[in-house]
C-alpha cells in the first residue's frame, strides 16, 4: 500500500476574486504606511490580511492511500503462414511460454498473450496492427512493453515508425526473430500475369527465379497449363523470363511454374513453385438464327439473345419461299437477299450455334448445305432445332441430312393439348434443367410451371438425353453429344407461353439460356465435372454426375500431403465434400477420370513469395522505441536462447547483451483518502483582529 501526504488548495471564490482582495488589502496598507510611517504597522496589517484571506483559500491537508497496479507486458505472437516452415511456429510457442514464464516472475507484472492468425496472405504479415489490436484494451498508463516473436517478415511497419504504437503509449517494443541466421531459399517470383484472358488466344507471364545464399549460373523451371506438361526453360537467377501462354477455356486457366530444389536444400521448396490463375472469358459468341415463317415464339428467341452482352446474334427470317410468285415488286420484297453460300459455306465455322427456329427446307438450302452443317457439328459446333407443326410435315428438316444429328424423330402429325412440362428423372439431375424454380419429379408430381398447347409426338435417339417430357410421356426436350459437337431439339414452339405468364409461366429465360450455353460448351453445364469454391475458409468441392453415386474424393494439399474424402449427396446429380480452415495453396483434386487443380487466397503472397528470416523491417521499429532485437535460435538443432528479462526504470536503457527490459510503469489506484483542514475559522480570526488593533496602537502613539 502506498500512502501519501499533500497540501491542497480549494478556493471558497474565484481565485481573480482572491488576488483582487489581495491587491487591495496590500494597497491599503502601503497608504497607511506612508502616512504613518510605522513599519511594524504595516507587517501587522499585512499579516490580519493574510489570516482573513486564507479561509478564502481554503487549505486543507490530504492523505492518501494507493494500491500499486501490475505492469502489462504484451506477448505477439506471429502465426503466419511464413512461420510454418522450418520449425518456426514450433519455436516461438515454446519462446512465448519462457517468455511468459520469465515476465510473471516479476513481481507486479501482468502478462497478455495475442496470436496474429494465419489467412490468405494477400496483405502479408500484419503485425504492427496485431499489435495495436493487443493494447486496445490495455491502459497506457499501464504499459510496460511488448515482445514481438516473429521470423522479421512484418509487411506494415508505418513509414514512421514511432507511429507503431498507438498515441500515449510509451515503452519499448522488442523483437524476437525465431528463424535461423544466413537462411539459403530459392523462389519464383511472378512479375506480370493476367487475371483475365481472350479463349482461345495467348496470356504473356512475366517471372523471375531469385535465391537467398545460392550460387548456381541458370535454374531449371517446368511449366505446367491445366495440368499438362508444357516444356522446361533455363533460367539465370534475377533474369525475368516471358512466356506466352494459351487461354484453352472459359473459366480457370491454371499455370504452374516450378523450380527445381538447391543443391544441398534449402528453407522450404513451396515457393519454387508459383500459380498463375486466369479466368477465361469467350470474347463473342455467334450465334446465327433462321427462323421459318414468323410466330409468337421467334420475339423470345431474338430478345433472350439480344439481352446477352456477351452474343453476336445475326438473325434471318425466311418470309417467302423462291418458287412463291405472285407480282410482288421486287423493290418490295427481302430488303437483302439470303446469304446462303456466305453463311454455310465460308463462315459456317465462325458459329458457336446454329438455331433453326420452325424452319422447313423450301428448296433455300440444298442438301449439300445440310451436309455442312452435319460436319460442322461433328467438328465441335452446335445446333439447336425447336419444332412446330413442320416439323412433322413432308418438308421438315428431318427429312434431310440434318436427320443423322437429330436427337428425335417426328412421330405424326402435331398434336393441339394442353399440358404441364415436366421433368425427367435424367432432367432432374442435368446442369440444364436441375434446380429450375417450380420443378417436380415427372407426371406425378408435375411442377407449377404454365401448361403448354401444343406438342410434336416424337421418339428419341438411343444416344440423346430426355430432360424433359409432355403428354403421356412424350419426350419434349433432348440434348445428345455428335462428334465434338451438341445438339438439341425442342418439340414445341410453345415456350412463348411462359414468356407472357400464360397460365403462371416458366423459367423461360434461365431454361433457354442453359440450353444455349451448354450447347456452347459452357463448363459450368458439364453434366459430369468437378469444381471447387472457397467459402470463407473452407474449400468446397462439387461432383456433378449424372451417375447414381461417386468414388471417394483424392486431395493433394499444398503441402503435398494426400487425403481421401467420401463425397455426400447434396442433391439429384450433385455430391459435395468439404475442407474446413483450408491451407492457403494450390489443391489438385481427383475423383475418378476427373481431375481439376484449384487454388485457395492468392497463389502468389507477400507472405509466401519470400519467407527467409531478416532483421531489417522490424528494426526501425524496435529502434524507435528504444527497444531490443534477438535471435533466439541457438544451434543447429533449433532450439531457443531467450535473453535475461529485467525491469527498468522510465528513462534507462531498455535493452543490452544478453538481456532486455520492461519499463517501470508505475500506476497505482485509490483507495481512500482523508482530509484535514489546515484553519480554524475563530482563532484565526480573532488573531487577525489582534493584529490589526496592534497597528492602530502602533500608529496612534
Amino acid at each position: 500500500m502506498i500512502r501519501s501526504l499533500n497540501i491542497v488548495f480549494d478556493p471558497l471564490l474565484p481565485p481573480w476574486l482572491l488576488g483582487a482582495f489581495a491587491l487591495a488589502a496590500l494597497l491599503i496598507a502601503l497608504a497607511l504606511f506612508r502616512l504613518r510611517r510605522q513599519p511594524l504597522a504595516l507587517l501587522a496589517r499585512l499579516l490580519a490580511a493574510a489570516l482573513i484571506l486564507l479561509p478564502l483559500a481554503n487549505p486543507r491537508i490530504e492523505k492518501e492511500k494507493r494500491q500499486p497496479l501490475d505492469d502489462i507486458a504484451v506477448i505477439v505472437v506471429d502465426d503466419s503462414a511464413s512461420q510454418h516452415v522450418d520449425g518456426r511456429r514450433q519455436r516461438a510457442q515454446e519462446a512465448a511460454r519462457l517468455l511468459k514464464e520469465r515476465l510473471q516472475a516479476l513481481k507486479g507484472t501482468e502478462v497478455r498473450t495475442h496470436t496474429l492468425p494465419a489467412d490468405d496472405g494477400r496483405e502479408g504479415t500484419r503485425l504492427i496492427s496485431a499489435l495495436r489490436e493487443a493494447l486496445a484494451d490495455v491502459p497506457p498508463e499501464r504499459f510496460a512493453g511488448a515482445f514481438l516473436i516473429t521470423d522479421g517478415r512484418v509487411h506494415d511497419v508505418p513509414a514512421d515508425p514511432k507511429k507503431a504504437l498507438p498515441p500515449g503509449y510509451e515503452a519499448p517494443v522488442h523483437a524476437l526473430i525465431d528463424g535461423r541466421k544466413n537462411e539459403r531459399d530459392r523462389r519464383i517470383v511472378i512479375t506480370q500475369a493476367p487475371r483475365y484472358g481472350i479463349v482461345g488466344k495467348e496470356q504473356t507471364i512475366r517471372f523471375r527465379v531469385e535465391e537467398t545464399g545460392g550460387t548456381a549460373s541458370s535454374v531449371e523451371v517446368s511449366i505446367r497449363v491445366n495440368g499438362e506438361d508444357w516444356g522446361r526453360h533455363r533460367l539465370k537467377p534475377g533474369k525475368t523470363a516471358q512466356l506466352a501462354l494459351p487461354v484453352d477455356h472459359a473459366g480457370q486457366n491454371i499455370v504452374e511454374l516450378s523450380a527445381a530444389p538447391m543443391p544441398g536444400g534449402e528453407l522450404t521448396l513451396r515457393n519454387n513453385h508459383a500459380v498463375v490463375i486466369t479466368r477465361g472469358i469467350r470474347d463473342r459468341l455467334k450465334v446465327l438464327l433462321i427462323s421459318g415463317e414468323p410466330h409468337p415464339g421467334e420475339r423470345t428467341w431474338r430478345n433472350l439473345l439480344k439481352a446477352d452482352p456477351t452474343v453476336d446474334l445475326v438473325h434471318f427470317t425466311i418470309l417467302r419461299p423462291p418458287e412463291k410468285q405472285d407480282g410482288t415488286p421486287i423493290r418490295e420484297l427481302a430488303l437483302i437477299a439470303f446469304p446462303t453460300r456466305e453463311l454455310f459455306v465460308e463462315k459456317l465455322k465462325s458459329f458457336d450455334l446454329i438455331i433453326f427456329d420452325r424452319y422447313q427446307r423450301r428448296a433455300i438450302l440444298p442438301e449439300f448445305y445440310m451436309r455442312n452443317v452435319v460436319d460442322y457439328v461433328r467438328n465441335g459446333g452446335a445446333v439447336l432445332f425447336t419444332a412446330g407443326p413442320e416439323y412433322a410435315s413432308e418438308f421438315s428438316l428431318y427429312h434431310s441430312p440434318l436427320a443423322d444429328i437429330a436427337t428425335i424423330a417426328p412421330m405424326g402429325r402435331h398434336r393441339m393439348v394442353a399440358y404441364r412440362p415436366a421433368l425427367s428423372e435424367t432432367g432432374r439431375r442435368h446442369p440444364v434443367t436441375r434446380g429450375l424454380k417450380g420443378k417436380g419429379l415427372g407426371q406425378k408430381n408435375p411442377p407449377a410451371w404454365g401448361r403448354w398447347l401444343r406438342i410434336v409426338p416424337g421418339q428419341a435417339a438411343p444416344k440423346a438425353q430426355v430432360l424433359m417430357t409432355g403428354p403421356d410421356n412424350l419426350p419434349l426436350l433432348a440434348l445428345s453429344r455428335e462428334g465434338k459437337g451438341r445438339v438439341a431439339t425442342l418439340m414445341s414452339d410453345h415456350i412463348w407461353l411462359w414468356a407472357r405468364k400464360y397460365d403462371g409461366g416458366g423459367p423461360h429465360v434461365e431454361l433457354l439460356r442453359r440450353l444455349a450455353h451448354w450447347l456452347m460448351k459452357e463448363p459450368d453445364l458439364e453434366e459430369e465435372a468437378l469444381q471447387a469454391e472457397t467459402r470463407g475458409r473452407d474449400l468446397v468441392i462439387f461432383r456433378r454426375t449424372m451417375k447414381d453415386a461417386v468414388p471417394p474424393l483424392e486431395v493433394t494439399t499444398p503441402d503435398g500431403t494426400k487425403t481421401t474424402l467420401t463425397m455426400r449427396k447434396s442433391g439429384p446429380g450433385l455430391f459435395t465434400a468439404r475442407i474446413r480452415e483450408a491451407p492457403v495453396g494450390l489443391y489438385r483434386l481427383r475423383n475418378g477420370t476427373l481431375s481439376r487443380l484449384t487454388a485457395v487466397g492468392e497463389a502468389d503472397t507477400p507472405e509466401t513469395r519470400e519467407i527467409t528470416s531478416t532483421e531489417e523491417m522490424i528494426k526501425p521499429v524496435t529502434h524507435a522505441t528504444a527497444g531490443g532485437l534477438v535471435w533466439i535460435t541457438a544451434g543447429d538443432e533449433g532450439g531457443i536462447s531467450l535473453p535475461a528479462i529485467v525491469r527498468a526504470e522510465r528513462g534507462r536503457p531498455m535493452a543490452g547483451n544478453g538481456w532486455l527490459a520492461i519499463q517501470a510503469a508505475g500506476a497505482s489506484r485509490l483507495v481512500a483518502m482523508e482530509r484535514i483542514p489546515l484553519y480554524s475559522a475563530l482563532p484565526v480570526l480573532a488573531l487577525a483582529l489582534l493584529l490589526l488593533g496592534l497597528a492602530w496602537r502602533l500608529e496612534s502613539r
